[in-house]
């Protein structure tokens, strides 16, 4: 009887011993396999950015601008290497057909064939209309940095991020603040609201559509709406017709002699 009772304690105890191994290596595969909610938010935002800029992308894009007194229509190849290089390539109308912009690091110049000149765009211009859409000059060419110009808070983590975004005080934008909705899908943004230093709303971004280019899933639609008294109902909508990513782009795009070896 003795021996008896004595197998079964130590049977007890070798089941609680493999109990407790399971409940460990569960509780392993949950850590090292916890949802993106969990993650550290600096490294939630640089995912983002690159998802959003690719390693590289090559684009056809289509623009139209929508105000209360026109309507116009912009075509253009864009060329870019994450965001510190980009080429964009201006292929309609006939008026603007051959200017170009390049941008290097902080540095953005524009070729005009009219006049055949080369332009500096300054740093003070970086926010102003980009051929007169609502986009700005850094929207186009990615100068400023959602994870390094912003400090980032998790606001919301229900069926998308919400992620509010402060300007660093040294960063090179003029957003008071920035709220951005985070697919957790694709680690990409299907809208962003922008604010003025008065915590005022200016515009708002939507990225819709997403299509699959390649192995990416990727937005093929971004609606621009304005917010401000003044021009209320502007409305400036992005179509990407065709576009690859992650794919080596030529060198010689990214030169300031490519500005008007390529506006031809």
């Amino acid at each position: 009887m003795l021996q008896r009772e004595k197998k079964s304690f130590f049977n007890a105890k070798e089941c609680m011993k493999h109990y407790l191994l399971t409940i460990l290596c569960l509780l392993f595969i949950f850590v090292d396999h916890c949802p993106a909610e969990e993650m550290d938010i600096d490294t939630l935002m640089q995912q983002v950015e690159e998802a959003l800029n690719g390693k590289t992308a090559q684009m056809n894009l289509t623009m139209r601008v929508k105000t209360s007194r026109l309507e116009r229509t912009i075509k253009m190849e864009s060329y870019s290497v994450g965001k510190d290089k980009s080429f964009i390539k201006i292929t309609y109308p006939r008026k603007d057909t051959g200017v170009t912009f390049l941008k290097i690091d902080n540095a953005m110049w524009q070729y005009v064939p009219r006049i055949e000149r080369v332009i500096k765009i300054p740093a003070s211009m970086m926010l102003q209309s980009w051929m007169g859409s609502d986009f700005t000059n850094d929207d186009l060419v990615r100068e400023s940095s959602i994870a390094d110009d912003y400090h980032c808070k998790l606001i919301e983590k229900g069926d998308e991020y919400l992620v509010e975004l402060i300007p660093k005080e040294d960063a090179p934008v003029v957003w008071g603040k920035l709220l951005m909705w985070i697919s957790k899908e694709h680690l990409i943004p299907t809208k962003v609201r922008y604010f003025d230093e008065e915590n005022q709303p200016v515009r708002v971004l939507f990225y819709n559509e997403f299509k699959k280019f390649g192995d990416k899933m990727y937005p093929s639609k971004w609606v621009m709406e304005n917010e401000t008294i003044e021009k209320k109902g502007n409305q400036t909508i992005m179509e990407i017709t065709e576009a690859v990513f992650d794919q080596p782009v030529a060198d010689h795009y990214f030169t300031k002699r490519a500005l008007k070896q390529f506006s031809q």
